[in-house]
């Protein structure tokens, strides 16, 4: 028996994604470490972007943008989908759920997706990463717009939603202009960056390891799981794994009614199956006030986190399916 379970093959990134979750419960990240940790993130992130923009020819960039119906897919599944799947979910109050843990399953299901996470599975499982840029990106400018006016439509709050363009400011800043630093710095930085694979995988991998860390620590720090009874937390778990694996489903079936090509349907399952606590967060302060926000993101919190697992399980399984460009 040992040595059969000697065979098993060990998926060591999700090794690192328990470790760091260990991590971030014992020793999470506060005051001016907090801050030094969204810094750190942010500039992993830039990074990121610059190392696939001088990846990417630019005739495959202009070729992310034109896959209309991919981008289109994803909307849907991020702004149609989930929104009727958060409605649907009333049916389980009050027996599954509390008043106001539904409330926060519906936000969850109208917030946009995640960027630098799904980007970076795509990339993984060997997807179409310039489309990835194109949809992620998408998702999360127009949802500056869509969730507070699907919030408005579907939900009761306090006050009108006050909405900036700090949002797009910050997609701009830290996902589109590295990368589009990258295309114009490719002449020098192609051939090295192509030489040393290993960079842009650890770039990958590294940002998702800095995303659960400092979710994590978020979660943490806010007290978010001592509001709860633990049985009312692994209920809330189960229904964002029911809409995670719903929604996993929806965009495999309809990339294959749409008859994608593979990299083309591992960009629909990435970026239309996931949400963004990122955007999310801010939007739930602005919405609801200090006061409620805590038990209303609980949802999103454990949605993001069961997103960043089994994501990751699929990503680096299908990593192996398809060799490395």
């Amino acid at each position: 028996m040992l040595d059969r379970l000697t065979r098993v093959p060990v998926d060591t990134f999700l090794l690192a994604l328990l470790a760091v979750v260990t991590v971030a419960a014992l020793f999470p990240a506060t005051g001016t470490a907090a801050d030094v940790l969204d810094v750190a993130t942010k500039v992993a992130i830039a990074l990121l972007f610059l190392l696939y923009g001088a990846r990417l020819s630019p005739t495959e960039a202009l070729h992310g943008l034109k896959h209309w119906r991919l981008h289109l897919l994803v909307l849907a599944a991020t702004f149609v989908v989930f929104p009727i799947l958060g409605l649907a979910a009333h049916a389980l109050v009050p027996s599954v759920l509390t008043p106001g843990l539904y409330t926060g399953v519906l936000f969850l299901c109208l917030v946009p997706s995640t960027v630098q996470s799904s980007i970076a599975f795509t990339s993984i499982a060997h997807g179409n990463v310039p489309a990835a840029i194109v949809s992620a990106s998408l998702s999360n400018i127009l949802g500056v717009f869509l969730t507070p006016l699907l919030v408005v439509l579907l939900m009761h709050t306090t006050g009108a939603p006050r909405i900036g363009g700090s949002a797009v400011l910050d997609i701009v800043l830290q996902l589109l202009l590295p990368f589009v630093a990258g295309q114009l710095l490719r002449p020098w930085l192609a051939g090295w960056v192509h030489r040393h694979a290993f960079v842009t995988k650890a770039f990958d991998r590294g940002s998702i390891l800095l995303v659960v860390y400092t979710a994590f620590s978020m979660s943490m720090a806010a007290n978010i799981w001592s509001s709860v009874r633990p049985l009312q937390v692994v209920a809330v778990a189960g229904v964002c794994t029911a809409l995670l694996a719903i929604m996993l489903g929806f965009t495999v079936e309809v990339s294959r009614l749409a008859r994608l090509n593979r990299a083309d349907a591992v960009v629909v399952l990435f970026c239309g199956s996931k949400k963004s606590l990122a955007s999310g967060l801010p939007m739930a302060l602005v919405f609801f006030g200090t006061g409620a926000v805590g038990l209303i993101m609980l949802p999103l919190m454990l949605f993001h986190q069961i997103q960043l697992f089994v994501c990751a399980i699929i990503a680096s399984r299908m990593s192996r399916t398809v060799p490395a460009a």
